[in-house]
């Protein structure tokens, strides 16, 4: 068995060599004269948002499409010292964990929020997996306004996937553990006994806030990708697994031996009604929630100590297995909820599941067996077909709305267009290099908005200038609007574009975007809503600096009366009132960021001196022809002086003796 498996590596590894060591002859010209479709004029919009995850940088990049432009990083899940996230006092607690203060993770997947199976352009969720999270990213302000902590996982990879109204956000383990609930402290190679999986449901409410309304325990597999059932099958939850042989060392091989892994389908709608007739388990755990508050600019945390948990090997008509080859990562649902496409990494066909052929399966008993106490659906029973040899390494499958599929192959690096019902290959281009994940605006929606597809690419090799060792990750735009797919742009993106989801651009921007904070409706408690508030406050050690800023100057800009060993803290409210107008704070010496602050918005930055001295502040995003003047004094003095607290703006200035 062993022997076979690494024949298949060898071929594949073959493959991937000849697909990316060698430049394609038409590579220099593959846009060839479709280019001009991805330009957009200066002074244009693009048509669409394109919400691409980080990857390993933890935050998420807002690109426009076609032109492949980067509007903005939006800071998530790692510190980010540009916009002061993690740095600043208020941002701080949104990066709170039940571990503490984690300043980074891995953010590998985006999922727009939708209404009646439709993107609607409200919200954006991105996953934590490293440290189990779920944000949420608020579309008016373009900030991350809420994170949720997941228990009783070991990573957070299959997710953060919808329900078709949004009514939840769901997420599969990547890697099995002990549950929190029970001992953790086992052998590893006593993983088949001790190791379990969760499936976490996040009930979202109509504000967005979300809340962990239940998880369910499963055996102990890796959850991969996932994606809600629509239509017909809404009501259902469709993921990947792999490592059902609950393998704990060296899973390229030990992980790889069985020809099927599996699709596991989940009715949580019978969940619920298993909840409401008391069937769950609440479950001793802890977890951390934050939220963003908007009037007072400040995060808050609370940790959580109950889970409410149910268990699929008891609860027998909640989740099923249906065999799915091999090793398989997409698990992705045709916009009629008929078609649920698995992608075996390892296979060298792409199956694709009825919704009614499964119903009908359950219905009629047609089982194999159990695995870990949860029936196993016969594979012919719930197969609707076999694509045929469409490609090496097949990943991820979205869609167009006319009846096709798209499917990405990482070995043989392409994106192959089928048909989904006749299952013909209808058209294939190449990709340059080693194509992870796909994504069309709209397409694992009900309703695609088509015309563009763009690649994920791990791979850049010859396309850009070199820039040593690491060269820049890579993003391919495809036009798809007629029968044949062509290539209209590549750009480099932030490291990693791993997932995507995108939409028209006129769905976000007409969303009521926040132009600025209207200062009298700032309620943080250290804001000073005009100069004449601006002041400095001791209590002991601490330091209370009331500050404000406005184009071109602090108020105070002289300080003086700190000593060594106080904590100071800059409450800096920027008085703009007018769109677009931020300005920055920093100081000498300081040992964590610096602030970013929006007009009519208070932000703080904890600053402690490190030694007797002369300490300049200045602002640090350019706002007008005196920026460079935008600054001023922090005077520190030994812990024992008695230098009283002092502050000016204008008026610290020599006498006419002191000057001569």
């Amino acid at each position: 068995m062993k022997s076979s498996f690494f024949k298949i590596l060898a071929i594949l590894a073959m493959g991937s060599t000849l697909f990316t060591s060698c430049k394609p002859k038409d590579s220099s010209s593959a846009a060839g004269g479709d280019a001009e479709k991805a330009y957009v004029a200066p002074g244009k919009y693009d048509e669409f948002y394109n919400f691409v995850s980080g990857g390993f940088s933890g935050q998420l990049s807002v690109y426009g499409l076609p032109s492949g432009r980067l509007f903005r990083v939006i800071p998530v899940f790692s510190v980010d010292p540009e916009k002061g996230w993690g740095y600043s006092e208020e941002t701080k607690p949104m990066l709170n964990t039940s571990q503490g203060f984690v300043p980074w993770d891995d953010l590998h997947h985006t999922e727009m929020s939708q209404t009646n199976g439709e993107v609607d352009g409200r919200w954006v969720f991105g996953n934590a997996n490293n440290t189990p999270r779920i944000a949420r990213i608020d579309l008016k302000t373009f900030r991350t306004t809420e994170i949720i902590e997941l228990p009783n996982s070991g990573g957070n990879h299959s997710s953060p996937f919808i329900t078709e109204n949004t009514e939840y956000v769901v997420a599969g383990t990547r890697f099995s553990v002990p549950a929190d609930y029970s001992n953790g402290d086992v052998p590893i190679n006593s993983y088949k006994e001790n190791f379990k999986g969760h499936i976490s449901f996040v009930k979202v409410g109509k504000e967005g806030q979300m809340d962990l309304a239940f998880q369910i325990v499963t055996p102990g597999v890796n959850f991969d990708l996932s994606h809600a059932g629509k239509g017909k099958s809404h009501g259902w939850f469709f993921f990947s697994c792999y490592n059902t042989e609950q393998a704990n060392t060296l899973l390229e091989v030990n992980a790889s031996q069985k020809d099927k892994d599996f699709i596991m389908a989940v009715n949580w709608k019978k969940a619920e009604e298993y909840l409401k007739a008391g069937k769950g388990k609440k479950q001793s755990v802890k977890y951390a929630h934050n939220t963003w508050d908007e009037k007072t600019h400040s995060a808050t945390s609370v940790i959580k100590n109950e889970v409410v948990v149910l268990d699929a090997a008891a609860l027998k008509d909640i989740c099923y297995m249906i065999p799915c080859p091999k090793s398989p990562h997409g698990c992705d649902v045709d916009p009629s909820g008929e078609y649920i496409v698995g992608s075996g990494k390892l296979a060298a066909l792409i199956p694709v599941f009825s919704f009614d052929k499964m119903i009908s399966a359950i219905d009629k008993k047609q089982f194999e067996g159990e695995y870990g106490g949860i029936n196993v659906i016969k594979y012919e029973a719930a197969l609707h077909g076999e694509v045929q040899k469409p490609g090496l390494g097949p990943l991820h499958t979205e869609f167009d709305g006319k009846g096709n599929a798209y499917t990405t192959f990482f070995v043989s690096s392409e994106v192959v267009k089928w048909d989904i019902k006749s299952l013909k290959v209808l058209d294939r281009v190449p990709t340059y290099y080693s194509v992870g994940h796909l994504c069309i605006p709209g397409g694992d929606s009900k309703k695609p908005f088509g015309k563009y597809l763009i690649a994920y690419n791990k791979i850049t090799k010859d396309r850009y200038l070199p820039t040593g060792p690491e060269l820049a990750q890579s993003a391919q735009i495809f036009d798809i609007s007629g029968d044949k797919m062509k290539m209209i742009l590549d750009f480099p993106t932030i490291g990693e574009p791993h997932y995507a989801q995108a939409a028209p651009a006129d769905l976000i921007r007409n969303n009521g975007q926040l132009k600025f904070f209207k200062i009298e409706e700032n309620k943080h408690p250290f804001a000073a809503k005009g100069e004449k508030e601006a002041k400095v406050v001791r209590k002991g050690n601490r330091v209370d600096v009331y500050m404000t800023s406005v184009r071109s100057h602090f108020a105070p800009d002289n300080i003086e009366g700190i000593k060594l060993g106080d904590e100071v803290y800059f409450h800096v409210t920027n008085l703009e009132q007018d769109w677009d107008v931020p300005h920055g704070f920093a100081i000498k010496g300081a040992d964590n960021g610096e602030l970013l602050i929006m007009p009519g918005e208070t932000t703080t930055l904890k600053w402690i001196p490190k030694k007797i001295g002369m300490y300049p502040m200045y602002c640090t995003d350019f706002c007008s022809a005196l920026h460079q003047e935008m600054q001023g004094y922090v005077r520190v003095s030994p812990a024992g002086s008695n230098v009283p607290i002092s502050f000016s703006v204008g008026t610290n200035l020599p006498n006419q003796a002191t000057a001569k």
